[in-house]
C-alpha cells in the first residue's frame, strides 16, 4: 500500500514545476506582530530510530523523517548531525568488525555504508521498508524489509551483486543480532517473539514469547539477549537457551531500538521522546542522555489556550501560557497512525496520516478515538463539517473528498485534478473551506455547491493554513521560509515573520516537505507555527 501511495504522490506532485511560471504576489509587511518566539524546542532528532555503539564508545542515532545520522556525546547529550539529508536517512545503523558503518533508508528503499570518513557506497536499493540490519563477525551483512515488505535478505558488502532473499513472511522481524552461535537472533513484531535464524539456510527458531510488541534484540557481554518491548516500554532480559525472561527496566513506550556497549551498558532510543537512554542492566538504573517535549511536530489546532499537536510518533496538547506538553496517544502504545495534521472543534480533534493513509478522528475531551478510518491516498487537511462529515485533503489523488457514512463508507471526491491539495481552514459558518496547494496556490471553496475562488497564486509550497479573529488568512509559505497574511476578499498578502526555520526538503516520491508545516491562530490573534527544521514550536505574538 505504501508503494501506492508514494507513486500518487509522485503524480499529484508534478504540478509543482508548475510553481515557477506562476507570478508572485504582490508583498507588504504586516503590522502589529512580535517578532517569533520560541515556546517549545528544539529538538535534538525530528523522531530518533536506530542506535549503534562503536569500539570507541561513540554513539550513532538514525532519524528516518529528519533523514539524517548523528552522533550523541554520552556525557554531555550533545547531537551533531554526522550525514544529513537524503543520504543520512538511517531507521538501522550497524558497525562491520572493520569499522564499516552501514545503515538503512526506510522511505527511501535504499542500504547505504561507509568506512570512516571515506565516501558513501550504495549497497542496496528498491527495497522499500529496508528497516534492520547487522553484520557477524566475518563482515557478512544482513537486512530486513519490515512494515512494508517482510524479508530478510544477505547484502552484498560491495554493492556488485543484488541481495540474497533468505526467508519472508515471518512477521516483521525488526531490530536483530547475530549470535555467538552465528544464527541471527531478533524480535517478530507482530506475533510477539523473538526468533533466531539461521541465516544460510533459512530456519527458524522461537526463542521465547509472550511480548506485546517486541522491536529489538542485542545481546550483552554476559551472553544475555535483551530486548525491548515498545508497547510495554519495558527492557527485557532473554536467557537464549531457556527462554526466560527478566525485566531490567520500565522506561517510557515508543521503543524502537538498542545497543549494547563493550562494558555491557545498554542505550536504548525512544522515537516520541526523541530520547537515548543508557541502561544499567546489573541495577536498571537510567539515565537519560539526550530527550524533548516534542518529537516532530507538524499539524496544529488550536482551541482555547490548547494546542493540539500532530507529532508524528504521538498526540500531544500544549498549554500555551506555559508551554507545558501532556502526551495524550503514543505511537505502539495506542491506537495511532503517526499523525501528520490536525484541526480541531468544539468536540472532536481530526487527525490525519499521509503515510498510513488513515483519518482518525478523538474525542477532544477523553482523548479516545471517535473513529479510524483507513484507504486514503495521503491524506493531509482534513476537518468536520456542520453535519460530522469530513473534507479530506487527498494528496495523493489530487482530490478533495466529502467522507460520509459508516467509518467514513462513502468518499465522494467535490473536487479533482488539484495541484497538490494541502491544508484546509474552515469559515466559523462552515459555509467557506480554505485551502492551499503545493503548486502554490490558495483557494476559497464554497461548501454548497463546491464552486471555487482562486485567493492567490505564485506562492512557494503553501502548507499550514489558519484564520485570523478579523477573518483574514496566516498561511505558512514553507518553500519561502516565511508566515504570510492573507485578504481573502482580494488575495492582498503581507509578511508577518520570514527566514523562519521551516523547510526540510522533502525525498524523491513524497510529499513536498514530509514533516508539514502546521499553523494555528489564537483567538487574540496571536500565531503559531511548528519548525520542521528544528522539531520546535513557535509563537508570534500580537502586538
Amino acid at each position: 500500500m505504501r508503494q501506492s501511495i508514494r507513486g500518487a504522490v509522485r503524480r499529484s506532485c508534478s504540478a509543482l514545476a508548475l510553481a515557477a511560471a506562476l507570478l508572485a504576489a504582490p508583498v507588504a509587511q504586516a503590522a502589529g506582530y512580535q517578532a517569533p518566539e520560541r515556546l517549545v524546542g528544539p529538538a535534538p532528532f525530528l523522531g530518533v530510530h536506530g542506535v549503534a555503539v562503536d569500539d570507541d564508545g561513540r554513539i550513532y542515532a538514525g532519524s528516518v523523517t529528519g533523514a539524517s545520522l548523528s552522533v550523541v556525546e554520552r556525557d554531555s547529550g550533545k547531537v551533531s548531525v554526522l550525514i544529513g539529508p537524503p543520504e543520512g536517512m538511517a531507521d538501522d545503523i550497524a558497525i562491520a568488525p572493520d569499522g564499516t558503518m552501514a545503515w538503512t533508508g526506510f522511505l527511501t528503499g535504499k542500504l547505504y555504508a561507509r568506512k570512516g570518513d571515506g565516501p558513501i557506497r550504495l549497497l542496496a536499493e528498491g527495497l522499500p521498508g529496508i528497516n534492520s540490519l547487522a553484520f557477524d563477525k566475518q563482515g557478512r551483512l544482513f537486512a530486513t524489509q519490515v512494515f512494508l515488505g517482510d524479508a530478510l535478505y544477505e547484502i552484498d558488502v560491495n554493492g556488485e551483486r543484488p541481495p540474497r532473499k533468505i526467508k519472508e513472511g515471518m512477521g516483521g522481524l525488526n531490530g536483530f543480532e547475530i549470535g555467538p552461535d552465528g544464527w541471527l537472533y531478533g524480535p517478530l513484531w507482530f506475533k510477539g517473539q523473538v526468533v533466531k535464524v539461521n541465516v544460510d539456510s533459512g530456519e527458524l527458531q522461537v526463542v521465547a514469547e509472550g511480548f506485546q510488541t517486541p522491536a529489538a534484540a542485542n545481546f550483552g557481554p554476559d551472553g544475555m539477549l535483551y530486548v525491548v518491548d515498545t508497547r510495554s516500554g519495558e527492557l527485557v532480559r532473554v536467557d537464549p537457551a531457556s527462554g526466560a525472561k527478566t525485566v531490567v527496566a520500565q522506561l517510557a513506550t515508543s521503543l524502537d531500538n538498542l545497543a549494547i556497549d563493550r562494558a555491557g551498558t545498554i542505550f536504548v532510543s525512544n522515537m516520541a521522546d526523541n530520547a537515548i537512554q543508557e541502561v544499567d542492566p546489573k541495577t536498571g538504573k537510567v539515565r537519560t542522555i539526550v530527550k524533548s517535549d516534542l518529537a516532530a511536530p507538524t499539524g496544529l489546532a488550536m482551541v482555547g489556550d490548547t494546542l493540539y499537536v500532530a507529532d508524528t510518533f504521538a498526540y500531544r496538547t500544549v498549554d500555551v501560557r506555559t508551554g507545558k506538553v501532556t502526551d495524550v496517544k503514543r505511537m505502539q502504545a495506542s491506537d495511532l497512525e503517526y499523525p501528520g495534521y490536525a484541526s480541531a472543534d468544539a468536540e472532536v480533534v481530526v487527525l490525519s496520516s499521509w503515510f498510513t493513509g488513515t483519518v482518525q478522528v478523538i474525542d477532544r475531551a477523553s482523548g479516545e478515538t471517535r473513529d479510524m478510518m483507513h484507504g486514503f491516498a495521503a491524506p493531509l487537511g482534513a476537518v468536520r463539517l456542520a453535519d460530522g462529515s469530513l473534507l479530506v485533503a487527498e494528496l495523493g489523488s489530487g482530490s478533495l473528498l466529502r467522507v460520509s457514512g459508516a467509518h467514513g463508507a462513502e468518499r465522494k471526491p467535490v473536487l479533482q485534478q488539484l495541484q497538490g491539495p494541502a491544508g484546509l481552514a474552515l469559515s466559523p459558518k462552515g459555509d467557506v473551506v480554505y485551502l492551499t496547494e503545493a503548486a502554490g496556490r490558495v483557494s476559497a471553496v464554497n461548501t454548497k455547491d463546491w464552486s471555487v475562488r482562486t485567493i492567490v497564486e505564485g506562492l512557494k509550497l503553501p502548507e499550514g493554513i489558519a484564520l485570523t479573529p478579523e477573518g483574514r488568512l496566516v498561511v505558512a509559505e514553507v518553500g519561502a521560509q516565511r508566515i504570510v497574511e492573507i485578504d481573502p476578499k482580494d488575495g492582498r498578502l503581507s509578511v508577518v515573520a520570514d527566514k523562519l526555520p521551516v523547510g526540510l526538503p522533502g525525498l524523491p516520491g513524497l510529499p513536498p516537505t514530509n514533516l508539514f508545516t502546521g499553523v494555528a491562530v489564537s483567538a487574540k490573534g496571536d500565531i503559531y507555527f511548528t519548525s520542521d527544521l528544528e522539531g520546535a514550536l513557535y509563537r508570534i505574538a500580537r502586538k
